[in-house]
C-alpha cells in the first residue's frame, strides 16, 4: 500500500519563501519515489489540516520560528503520527543559539563565547568589544545578521529595528575570523565537509539562497586531520542536543589559531533548495535526492 506523506511547507516565519522552495523540491523527490504526497502550506490550524489529509508521515519542511524551534513539533507530536527531523526538546534547544552553545561548551565542543542582550541596548552603545557577531537567538537562515568590525565606534543603528527580524533578544557573540565550514549529519553518519565562498560581504541570506550567492567547495580543501574534526563535532553536537534525522553544523576554520575550528551553530532542519549545503552532501556520498528525502520520511519517528 502506497503511503501517504504530508509536506509541511510555507508557515508563518520570516524564511517562509524558502519553505515553500523547500517544501516544493521535498514534495517532488517523494513523488518520484512513488509516495502519495500532499503538500500543506502550514497555518494556526495545522492540526485540523493534518486530520483532513489523514497521512501515514508528516515530513517537516518548515523553516525559522514556529517550524523548527519546537512548536510544530509539539503539534505533531499531539497528532501523533510519524514526523521528519528531530523532537520537540532539540529542536527547541537548537533555535536558541546561546542555550544550545552553553550545552555543546559543557560537552566540550568550542563555540564562541557570548551574550544576551535587549536589541536597543545593542543599538546603544557596543555590548562586547568589536569586533563580534550582532543576530537574532532564535531565528535562522542568517535573518537579521550584522559582523561589527574592529575599530567601529558604535554599533549599527538598524539593530533597534523590528524590521530586521531581530526580536527583542539579541545574541552579541565575539567574531571569528576565518573560512566557513559546515557539515551535515544524517542520524549517525557526518557526510562531508564543505567550505562555503560567499559571493557577498558574508554569509548572509542573500549568500544562501540567491542562485550565484556563493560558491560550494566539496569536499573543502582543508588538512585530513581538520576534516576529520569537523565531522567529529557535528556528530558530536547532534548526539547531545538529541537531534534526529539530518541536521547541518557550521563552522568557521581559523587556521592561523591555536584552536582552529569553532562551532557556530546547529540547524535541526537544513535548507532543502535547489542551493542548499546537506543535499549536496548527499549527493556527494552517492545518495541522490529523491533517495534522501525517502530515507528522511522512513526515519521518521514520533514520541520522541
Amino acid at each position: 500500500m502506497t503511503q501517504r506523506i504530508a509536506v509541511l511547507l510555507g508557515g508563518l516565519s520570516p524564511e517562509r519563501d524558502v519553505s515553500l522552495v523547500s517544501g516544493a523540491a521535498v514534495a517532488k523527490g517523494l513523488r518520484e519515489k512513488g509516495f502519495d504526497v500532499v503538500e500543506i502550506d502550514a497555518g494556526r490550524d495545522l492540526y485540523n489540516q493534518l486530520s483532513e489529509a489523514d497521512p501515514d508521515i508528516v515530513f517537516n519542511a518548515l523553516h525559522g520560528e514556529w517550524g523548527e524551534d519546537g512548536l510544530v513539533q509539539g503539534v505533531l507530536e499531539h497528532f501523533g503520527k510519524p514526523y521528519t527531523h528531530s523532537g520537540v526538546l532539540a529542536s527547541s534547544l537548537a533555535m536558541n543559539k546561546q542555550m544550545a552553545k552553553d550545552v555543546l561548551r559543557a560537552a566540550g565542543i568550542p563555540c564562541p563565547e557570548g551574550i544576551i542582550v535587549n536589541r536597543f541596548d545593542a543599538a546603544r552603545e557596543h555590548a562586547m568589544k568589536p569586533p563580534y557577531v550582532a543576530k537574532p537567538n532564535a531565528q535562522g537562515s542568517s535573518v537579521g545578521v550584522h559582523i561589527v568590525l574592529e575599530g567601529a565606534n558604535r554599533p549599527p543603528a538598524d539593530l533597534a529595528s523590528e524590521a530586521d527580524g531581530l526580536g527583542d533578544e539579541v545574541l552579541v557573540e565575539r567574531y571569528v575570523p576565518g573560512r566557513e565550514l559546515t557539515v551535515a549529519v544524517m542520524e549517525d553518519k557526518p557526510l562531508a565537509v564543505t567550505e562555503i565562498i560567499p559571493n557577498t560581504t558574508f554569509y548572509d541570506f542573500e549568500a544562501k539562497y540567491a542562485a550565484g550567492g556563493s560558491d560550494h567547495i566539496l569536499p573543502a580543501p582543508i588538512p585530513e586531520k581538520i576534516a576529520a574534526e569537523a565531522m567529529d563535532l557535528a556528530l558530536k553536537a547532534h548526539k547531545v542536543l538529541g537531534c534526529r534525522g539530518l541536521t547541518r553544523s557550521d563552522f568557521r576554520y581559523d587556521e592561523s589559531a591555536n584552536q582552529p575550528l569553532w562551532l557556530l551553530e546547529i540547524n535541526t532542519q537544513p535548507g532543502m533548495t535547489p542551493t542548499s549545503l546537506a543535499p549536496e552532501q548527499a549527493l556527494h556520498c552517492g545518495i541522490a535526492f529523491p533517495d534522501l528525502v525517502a530515507w528522511m520520511a522512513e526515519n521518521a519517528s514520533c514520541r520522541r
